[in-house]
């Protein structure tokens, strides 16, 4: 058995991100916690993780897993933690140290408008480009209520620099997501290759929230690491 820690991405929470991807995991044998980030700062968040290893690292190996911005977080809240025995990088930012969100993304191929800020900083999607940007392949309901209970993050957190990389600390899995319109594939192939995830990276024609359009290849894939850890 092992402790699954799944860690989401901005304009997203725990449920919205996780729940079909849950039970399969939990129902394999496994302990599951899906924090839920404040998104108000990288260091808050990454503090947010470190808790959820503590509380159920002592019961076991534990996988920690990271969709899109969450690859921010787990990069470095699994740095030095010998609980931890593997990383899988969803569809996933992976920093280098003293790298910025800023410095990973590729906003040129997002349209103008996507981006919405409240009076706070605090970043949104639009929600009518939401569906079509960030969730084609999802039916378009769910899609419109996930455009509608977004979380969104603090602007602050793009300058904020990422630490020491645990992935070169841990076996490391990345799943590419080669019709993601949010970070783009060629980018995910960049970062699969960078941790050396090229032995374990699954390439699937899934959109950037491939954890709710295909949870059972997702989930499969967070099983394989738990399998494959050596």
């Amino acid at each position: 058995m092992y402790n699954i820690i799944l860690v989401h991405g901005t304009w997203a929470d725990g449920f919205s991100s996780w729940s079909k991807v849950i039970p399969i995991l939990q129902n394999a044998g496994h302990r599951v916690i899906a924090v839920q980030l404040a998104l108000y700062s990288l260091a808050d968040d990454i503090a947010t993780v470190k808790r959820a290893i503590d509380l159920i690292g002592a019961s076991g190996p534990t996988i920690i897993v990271g969709h899109s911005y969450g690859g921010m977080v787990i990069t470095n809240a699994a740095y030095n933690n010998s609980k931890v025995k593997g990383l899988v990088y969803l569809a996933a930012f992976v920093p280098n140290d003293g790298q910025s969100l800023a410095d990973l993304v590729d906003s040129s191929n997002l349209p103008n408008g996507f981006l919405v800020y409240d009076s706070g900083g605090f970043v949104y999607v639009n929600p009518e480009m939401f569906p079509q940007l960030c969730a084609q392949d999802i039916d378009i309901t769910q899609a419109k209520i996930m455009a509608a209970t977004q979380k969104p993050f603090s602007s602050s957190i793009l300058a904020e620099k990422s630490g020491l990389p645990a992935w070169k600390q841990h076996p490391t899995w990345y799943q590419v997501s080669e019709n993601d319109r949010i970070i783009p594939p060629y980018m995910q192939h960049m970062f699969a290759k960078k941790i050396n995830a090229t032995t374990t990276t699954i390439s699937l024609p899934y959109s950037h929230l491939s954890i709710v359009s295909y949870p059972k290849e997702i989930a499969q894939l967070i099983l394989n690491a738990t399998m494959d850890h050596h």
